[in-house]
């Protein structure tokens, strides 16, 4: 089983920042190796906001680049996943999810609502 749990979100003003947590965990054979934050706003699908590959490559949406910043630590099994989210802007207001990749399936977190107001 591969536990995701996400912490940071909040509400700020536009211009403001937030820094989300992901605390990932797995007590199954097999490793973690892509992870991700994705975002949802309501009637709107889930996107990529932000993912760094098997590889190591570090992938941004065009709308986010250039003011947040994924990161990772741990190895294996237990990982921790970071955002860091600067300059928001009322559009990036959405429900944000950890995504973790384990023995080729995708995992969720709950989700952390981040609101951005005027």
């Amino acid at each position: 089983q591969v536990q995701l749990l996400e912490s940071g979100g909040g509400s700020v003003p536009a211009g403001g920042s937030l820094r989300l947590s992901c605390e990932i965990s797995a007590n199954i054979g097999g490793v973690i190796t892509a992870v991700g934050w994705y975002r949802q706003a309501p009637g709107k699908q889930r996107d990529l906001v932000a993912g760094i590959a098997t590889d190591g490559n570090v992938k941004y949406s065009d709308s986010v680049k250039g003011r947040f910043t994924i990161s990772r630590d741990g190895l294996y099994n237990t990982q921790t996943v970071w955002l860091q989210m600067n300059n928001l802007k009322i559009d990036d207001t959405a429900t944000y999810y950890c995504q973790a990749e384990h023995g080729f399936t995708n995992y969720w977190g709950q989700g952390t609502q981040v609101t951005v107001h005027a």
